[in-house]
């Protein structure tokens, strides 16, 4: 029968939330699990005096006693043997995950102390007040032990209770409360089991181990505990560091459609956040608690292994997640008549500094700024009471010490993300009103209630306003009965227009997009760090309407209704329909790529197609050029473009770090884009394969690409010339600087005559020689459309340089740009030649490109000398001292 409850136990303590399976693979306890930290401890001091909130208090104690789980029960300082055991800790130390590895590890054979454990959640038992005796509540939890039940009590059998979350029970210790109990077979409240179990009158042989937050210690008397024990966490940095090594490099952690290279990036990862962890960073400060490195790995998760269209998370949901995690069913004193959620709470209280905290642009709060915050309204002794709870269960999981040098006695968010979530949870919920607003609120759900008795409405409406306004407001409600139901919707308005400023705020402008922000708050800055002195940059809270908008979503909203903060469908409509025009508008105004990126990352975490679409219409210019488009950037692109099916009119995607991955994402995006700037990426032949299927798709709109500066060689090269063959869309294509060699432009010459559309190909800066160039203007002379093709800056010879100036456009019908010289007059496309050649200087040979100009000007000069006439001699002196500004610029290395 054990066995089998050992089978059944493990099954059940195994399973993983659904949390963890969103994030990759399931992850079994024994996998993942490190211990957190145990420190003995004493009641008199968990019983001492709480101060104010001291920058001593909430820092971590050195953990000079600490203790194993396996010897907790080992006999204490007197020598007496330890029946019970107070396992406490704040919220997100570890108490649940602790208890189910405690569980998994007896069932596995290691914990041979104990030859029965019967875990109970002191939740479940609290929502039961109906008498049941101990052997019937054991086996209506556990069949299995149907048989073994009636042993308890008789036989030596080595047994332990677990009581997880003792803070859900009212507890009453006083034998007028609860009465005395012996019999296993006496039906008598949940809660009297568990007053007789701690008390030793029932099966005073059993073992006993409580977890509770430090808030509820004291409601077991002092005389029924062994041994106090406190779970810090991972205070021990070597700690954290074992986690993220365990989580991080776990076997398929990237996902199912990982790449080859998951591992080493994987690696890397670890590395990097180990070195975070070892500058003694506010990171290391807040992954003492356990939960937090659980939101670290799950973010890093999110921002590196998302390979998916669109990606199946987004970051408001990580962030609602996590506090499902830790705080779902919470409530935070369970002997206070509100049974206020935590959650709420928190979103009040918390919320409250957070968003004072973003609105006056600072992360770091001294004690008044806390005191001011969390006690201005407190006038009831109940207040006082769940401020007290809060201060010792729940405060350290949001609020910690700053580490940063001169700020030691100011406090900061555990993680900076959390405030700008608490900060747009405070406004969503409404909780930023105006008096008006709160009256109106009321007032409107009110209205309804005529038929209902009068006394229950007055009652209602008298704790908003005092009663003598009680008959003004009957004759308004008989007047304007609508009046008030207007007033309620102002603050949606309110919020509405909160996220629209914010989002748009002028001051946030060519930061880094909010994603790099995150990526470096966590792994760190690579390179060096400020100096204590030097003034840091104004903080920026560009996540703080991403996150109202990520909140607003039905799948975010469904979370949070769960954790006691209600978000009805109705405020969540008309938020969205008040903010549409000022979003709409916005937009239009043409934002710096990072900030482009980042609206395009508010739109996809609103998750509201219609509104997206409807935002995407009028975007027809994608300028994104500079921004680092990792595999979740390019899926929050394609999944946002992807609502709506118009064409764009540019897409700009210039130096991008786009690799073969990324246009296999993008795919569907590019296919309706005209013009599509690819420059300056690292595509190679692999990335040229796709864009061969991409200008064959019969949908494909494409008539400008650029590749300039991308290593698509010869191979590339034969896939490009593919795609002309067969594509009827392109009429602009650049080539300059690709690493295409004689070969590679033979390659696309000969399939020239198979394209109808082409008008201009650029293949300048390629290494050709005279016989290559010569053959692709010899194919292009033939061509229906095509009518220019750039070849400066290839390696043709003076002979070659005649051979092509033969070839001029009134004869041919094909102008060849190949130098700043025409005959004995200066080329039309001069400065657009030199143009090419200062935009691309930070990507090229620098001495290859000295000894062009240097050509170039010979050739200049030359030309000057052959001609007679004055004005054409004018235009070469002009070009002949641009040419020379450059060639200066370049040999002191200003340019």
């Amino acid at each position: 029968a054990i066995k089998k409850h050992q089978k059944s136990l493990s099954a059940w303590f195994s399973h993983q939330p659904n949390e963890e399976r969103q994030f990759g693979p399931s992850f079994s306890l024994d996998a993942v699990h490190v211990d957190p930290v145990i420190r003995e401890s004493s009641l008199e001091e968990i019983l001492k005096p709480s101060p104010d909130l001291t920058i001593h208090n909430q820092l971590q104690q050195p953990c000079s006693q600490v203790i194993s789980l396996q010897n907790l029960f080992d006999v204490d300082a007197c020598g007496r043997q330890v029946k019970n055991v107070v396992l406490y800790g704040t919220v997100g130390t570890g108490k649940s995950t602790l208890i189910k590895k405690m569980v998994v590890d007896w069932c596995h054979g290691l914990l041979p102390r104990f030859e029965l454990v019967i875990p109970f959640s002191c939740e479940d038992l609290s929502h039961s007040h109906a008498p049941i005796s101990l052997r019937r509540l054991i086996t209506k939890k556990y069949q299995h032990l149907r048989d073994v039940v009636p042993m308890l009590g008789t036989s030596n059998l080595k047994v332990l209770f677990i009581l997880n979350g003792l803070e859900h029970l009212n507890l009453d210790f006083r034998l007028a409360g609860t009465e005395l109990c012996c019999d296993p077979n006496e039906p008598v409240p949940p809660s009297a089991i568990v007053v007789n179990l701690l008390r030793k009158y029932l099966l005073p042989e059993a073992s006993i181990i409580v977890t509770t937050r430090p808030s509820a210690v004291r409601r077991i008397p002092g005389k029924y505990v062994g041994r106090y024990a406190e779970i810090c966490g991972f205070s021990d940095t070597n700690l954290q560091k074992m986690y993220f090594q365990m989580r991080l490099s776990q076997p398929g952690c990237s996902g199912e459609n990982s790449v080859g290279s998951s591992s080493g990036e994987q690696e890397n990862l670890v590395e990097m956040l180990s070195r975070n962890l070892e500058r003694h960073n506010q990171i290391a400060a807040a992954c003492f608690l356990p939960s937090y490195c659980w939101l670290v790995c799950t973010t890093l998760h999110f921002l590196y292994f998302t390979r998916t269209v669109p990606p199946s998370q987004t970051l408001t949901g990580i962030y609602t997640s996590f506090l499902r995690l830790n705080f779902s069913g919470e409530v935070l004193d369970s002997t206070d008549p509100t049974k206020i959620s935590m959650m709420k709470y928190v979103a009040k209280m918390v919320g409250k500094l957070a968003y004072e905290g973003v609105m006056s642009r600072k992360t770091c709060f001294s004690e008044d700024d806390l005191q001011q915050c969390f006690e201005v309204e407190m006038k009831t002794e109940s207040e006082l009471n769940l401020l007290e709870v809060f201060r010792s269960d729940v405060f350290r999981f949001f609020l910690t010490p700053c580490v940063q040098p001169g700020k030691e006695h100011t406090f900061v968010f555990t993680i900076p993300a959390m405030q700008e979530y608490l900060a747009a949870l405070y406004v969503v919920l409404g909780e930023k009103k105006t008096l008006a607003q709160r009256v109106g609120k009321e007032l409107s759900e009110v209205i309804g209630k005529v038929s209902e008795d009068v006394a229950i409405v007055m009652s209602i409406i008298s704790k908003i306003l005092p009663l003598r306004f009680l008959p003004v407001l009957f004759n308004l409600l008989k007047i304007f009965p609508r009046y008030f139901s207007r007033l309620s919707s102002k603050d949606r308005d309110a919020i509405a227009h909160t996220m629209a400023e914010e989002l748009f705020k002028e001051e946030d402008y060519y930061n880094d997009d909010v994603l790099d922000q995150i990526n470096s708050s966590i792994l760190g800055v690579e390179g060096p760090m400020h100096h204590p002195d030097e003034a840091h940059d104004d903080e920026v809270f560009e996540l703080f309407p991403i996150f109202m908008g990520g909140i607003l979503s039905r799948r975010n909203r469904a979370i949070l209704e769960q954790l006691g903060c209600s978000i009805k469908n109705l405020a969540a409509f008309e938020i969205a329909k008040a903010m549409k025009k000022t979003v709409i508008r916005n937009s239009r105004k043409g934002l710096p790529p990072s900030e482009l990126m980042d609206y395009l990352f508010f739109l996809h975490e609103f998750q509201n197609e219609r509104f997206t679409a409807e935002a995407i219409r009028s975007l027809r210019t994608v300028n994104l050029s500079s921004v680092r488009m990792t595999p979740l950037k390019c899926s929050v692109l394609a999944s946002v473009m992807g609502t709506t099916c118009h064409e764009v009119e540019e897409l700009n995607l210039t130096s991008c770090n786009l690799d073969t991955s990324s246009l296999r994402i993008l795919f569907p995006v590019l296919l309706r884009c005209k013009a599509l700037h690819l420059q300056l990426n690292s595509l190679g032949s692999d990335a040229c394969k796709e864009i061969r299927d991409l200008l064959l798709h019969d949908k494909c709109v494409v008539s400008k690409l650029r590749l300039a500066n991308n290593p698509v060689g010869e191979q590339g090269a034969q896939y490009l010339a593919e795609a002309l063959a067969g594509n009827h869309s392109l009429t602009h294509l650049s080539l300059l600087h690709t690493a295409l060699g004689d070969r590679g432009a033979e390659v696309i010459a000969q399939h020239l005559a198979e394209n109808q559309h082409l008008q201009e190909l650029n293949l300048g800066y390629n290494s050709l020689t005279d016989a290559a160039a010569l053959y692709v203007v010899e194919v292009a002379k033939k061509h229906a459309t095509l009518d220019k093709v750039h070849l400066y800056f290839n390696d043709i010879s003076e002979d070659g340089k005649q051979a092509l100036h033969s070839l001029r456009m009134d004869r041919d019908g094909v102008r060849a740009l190949v130098f700043l010289t025409a005959g004995t007059d200066v080329s039309d496309y001069w400065s657009h030649i030199l143009n090419v050649v200062q935009r691309n200087l930070p990507f090229w040979d620098r001495e290859r490109v000295r000894q062009h100009l240097a050509l170039i000007l010979q050739d200049l000069e030359s030309s000057r000398r052959q001609t007679a006439n004055p004005w054409r001699k004018a235009k070469f002196l002009r070009v002949e001292s641009e040419v020379k500004r450059m060639l200066g610029k370049l040999q002191h290395g200003t340019l």
